[in-house]
Parts: C-alpha cells; sequence; structure tokens
C-alpha cells in the first residue's frame, strides 16, 4: 500500500466541494438544536453511567477484594483503545464516501456497536470478559464520536458555537442522573441497566439520524496507517491547536479524578449509610449547577465573542473543587464541591469546544482533527481509574487523588489561555 493519501476523482461539482471547504453560514434552527441535544443526552448516559455506577458495581459483585484494580485496568484498555479509535476513525471519516453521508454513516455504525457492547457486557461475569466488552463499546462510542463532533464544524457557523456547545454538555450531567436515577428507583438488576440506556440511546439517536442531510460527500482517499499518523503529528505541530489539546486532556482528567472513584470513595473512606442514593444526591447537584453553567457560559460567550476567560474561571473552579474535597473530607464539603465541579465543567465544556472548533488546522480534515481533540475528552475518563487506582492503593488515597484534580484543572487552564488566536 502506498504511504501517501491517493486521491480518486470527486463525484461532485468544485462549487459543492469550496461550499463544504468554507465555514458554515447559515445559522441552525431550535429543532435541530434539540434533536442534535437528543443524541447527545443518550450518548452521555451510555458512556459515563457504566463508569460512574454499573461497572464499579459489576465488579465489586464479581471480586469485591480486587475490584479497585479490576476497574483501574478495564479502563486503562479502554484508554488504549479510544487513544487509537478517534483519531483513527476522525480520519476515515473525513475521507469516506456514502449515499448515507459520510458523517452519519460513522454516527449510526459507532452508535450500534455501542448498543451491542453495552448489553453484551451486562452479561459478563468475569473481569476478563468485561474488560473486552467495554473495549468494544468504547470503539463503538469513538466511531459515533467522530462523525457527531465533525457535524458542528461541518454544519454549525462560528457565532453559534457557544450555544451548541452548550446543547452538547448541558445534557452530560441530566443523562448521568437519570440514568443512575433510573436503575436505583426502578430496582433493575445490573443486566437491565444496561439494556435499558442501550435502548435509550438508540431511541435518542434516531430523530437527528432521520433528519440530519449532509450536502458533500467528501473526496475518497486510500489511507495508509503511515499516512493517518504522519497527518495527527502535523496538527499538533500547530501551536494553537496543540495547547488546546493539552488543556483539553488535562482538565478532562482533573473532572475524572474527581469522579471516577465516587461511589468507592463514600463506600470505603467516608462510609456513608446508602452510597448509592448518596451519589445520586450528589450527581443531582452536579447537574443542576452544570446545567445552569453551561448554559449560562455558552451563551455569554457567544454574546461577548470570548472564550479563553470562561475556560479559566471553569477550570479554577474545578480545581478549587478538588483541593476542597483534599482538605475537608466530609458529605457535605462534597456536596459542595460537587456544585463546583459540575458548574465548572459544564462551563468550561460549554467553551471549550467552540474554542477547540477555531484552532483546526486545516478546514478539510475537521472529523481527524477533531478526533485528536477528541482524545482529550473520552481518553480521561477511560484512563483516570487507572491512575487514580494507583494512587489509591499506593498509599496516597483520597487526600493525593483529589489533590490531583485540583493540580490537573488548574494546569489545564493555564495551558488553555496560551492560545492567542481566540479571544
Amino acid at each position: 500500500m502506498s504511504a501517501e493519501f491517493e486521491p480518486v476523482a470527486p463525484t461532485l461539482v468544485p462549487a459543492t466541494l469550496s461550499e463544504a471547504l468554507t465555514e458554515p453560514g447559515e445559522p441552525v434552527s431550535r429543532g435541530w438544536t434539540a434533536r442534535f441535544s437528543l443524541i447527545w443526552f443518550g450518548y452521555w448516559m451510555a458512556n459515563l453511567v457504566p463508569l460512574q455506577l454499573l461497572l464499579p458495581l459489576q465488579l465489586a459483585a464479581i471480586d469485591p477484594v480486587s475490584k479497585v484494580r479490576d476497574f483501574a485496568i478495564l479502563n486503562g484498555v479502554s484508554g488504549v483503545v479510544a487513544l487509537v479509535a478517534l483519531p483513527v476513525c476522525g480520519a476515515l471519516c473525513d475521507r469516506s464516501q456514502s449515499r448515507f453521508g459520510r458523517r452519519r454513516i460513522w454516527l449510526a455504525g459507532g452508535m450500534l456497536v455501542l448498543a451491542v457492547g453495552l448489553i453484551m457486557t451486562g452479561f459478563q461475569t468475569s473481569w476478563e470478559a468485561l474488560t473486552a466488552w467495554w473495549a468494544v463499546s468504547v470503539a463503538g462510542l469513538s466511531a459515533a464520536t467522530a462523525g457527531l463532533t465533525a457535524v458542528i464544524a461541518d454544519r454549525v457557523p462560528e457565532r453559534q458555537r457557544g450555544m451548541i456547545s452548550s446543547a452538547i454538555y448541558g445534557p452530560q450531567a441530566l443523562g448521568v442522573v437519570v440514568g443512575i436515577a433510573a436503575f436505583s428507583i426502578l430496582g433493575l438488576s445490573l443486566l437491565r441497566g444496561y439494556v435499558l440506556i442501550a435502548a435509550v440511546l438508540i431511541v435518542c439517536t434516531l430523530p437527528f439520524l432521520g433528519r440530519y442531510r449532509e450536502t458533500f460527500s467528501g473526496t475518497a482517499y486510500v489511507a495508509s496507517l503511515r499516512s493517518i499518523v504522519t497527518s495527527w503529528a502535523d496538527s499538533l505541530k500547530n501551536r494553537e491547536f496543540a495547547w488546546a489539546f493539552g488543556g483539553r486532556l488535562l482538565v478532562n482528567l482533573g473532572n475524572s479524578f474527581g469522579t471516577c472513584y465516587m461511589l468507592y470513595f463514600l463506600t470505603d473512606d467516608l462510609k456513608v449509610r446508602n452510597p448509592d442514593q448518596s451519589l445520586l444526591v450528589m450527581t443531582i447537584v452536579y447537574l443542576l449547577a452544570g446545567l445552569l453553567a453551561t448554559y449560562l457560559a455558552g451563551t455569554l460567550s457567544d454574546r461577548l465573542g470570548r472564550r479563553r476567560i470562561f475556560v479559566a474561571i471553569a477550570a479554577a473552579l474545578q480545581a478549587l473543587s478538588g483541593f476542597l474535597l483534599a482538605c475537608f473530607p466530609n458529605f457535605s464539603v462534597a456536596i459542595g464541591a460537587s456544585a463546583l465541579m459540575g458548574g465548572g465543567f459544564g462551563a468550561y465544556m460549554a467553551v471549550d469546544q467552540a474554542l477547540v472548533t477555531q484552532v483546526l488546522p486545516n478546514v478539510q480534515d475537521r472529523a481527524k482533527d477533531l478526533g485528536i481533540m477528541n482524545i482529550g475528552l473520552i481518553v480521561p475518563p477511560a484512563l483516570a481509574p487507572l491512575l487514580a487506582g494507583f494512587i489509591i492503593t499506593s498509599g496516597g488515597g483520597y487526600p493525593v487523588l483529589f489533590t490531583a484534580t485540583g493540580v490537573a484543572a488548574a494546569l489545564g487552564a493555564a495551558l488553555t489561555y496560551r492560545v492567542r488566536s481566540v479571544r
């Protein structure tokens, strides 16, 4: 196979190609935004409810003594899968040709694989098989992410991207709290919990998938592994892109440190009477603060035309949350820290998503470059339990873990503020 991309003759007229390679100008409608927000609701539920509740419970049932180690290994494996799959799926998404649409085909296929992976994960009774099927789920998630995030750069004008970012990250905590509440209130078994969120994922995907249309199918390329890797390196040589990527990676790592072992923190360190309900209360607080901050920050950022100052303040709130938990480990402080973490993370991601779409090096490689950026979104929740498990089991305990939360968020804010091309 050749080491270079070999262009195949485009199937559309040059005017359509020119249109596709320019920034979108027509605003998206409220209906489009609502459908886009709905699909992210299902996405976040399918991604985060297993990480925060179902997988820890399943591993504790399989082997309560080794649950921290097993959860760390599971997430380490899925982190490696995401690290490879996100940029590869992004690069291939840019180079796909299909009557169904280059973004829609990856979105549909990824969501289907994710749903099947979730259901199969629910059947497993050993941590090895559980790890393997969760890795399949993460591969599907990565493919779906490639199509979903590229849609923003393809379709949403710059002046609306703060608002659209709010539509993405506003449903995040909502998806988690609805999933956890349904599992707890309905008294579901683990398998039925996985089946429920897989069904919700498909139901939330169909309205957007059925209505979204693409105007450009793209120029097809034959892509070798070496040429894909070379294109990643070229993107990361862009300083603005690299600073934004580093900031996103660290802020998400900090948030993941602060949330990944919260159920075990409540159970083993604070020893609360009902850890599941306590986690639900904290998640609701996180949700409310996150929703308010997400929509407020996204709207203000669009109106003022500023991104960096919102990103810095939001990351600082997350850092404060981690330091509070490290210094004052009790349930009352944990509730306040949840509000700071949720508000800070919601505001950060609402504005950061808009910021990263403004530093993409190549307009024709949007999905590939966003695939690299999505490493900073998807990989930290997967790798954080591995690193956090080492911190906890090596004697540092939860105070050191939450200190790491604060440090990572603060460094992420500093790196993001190095982006100079965006106000």
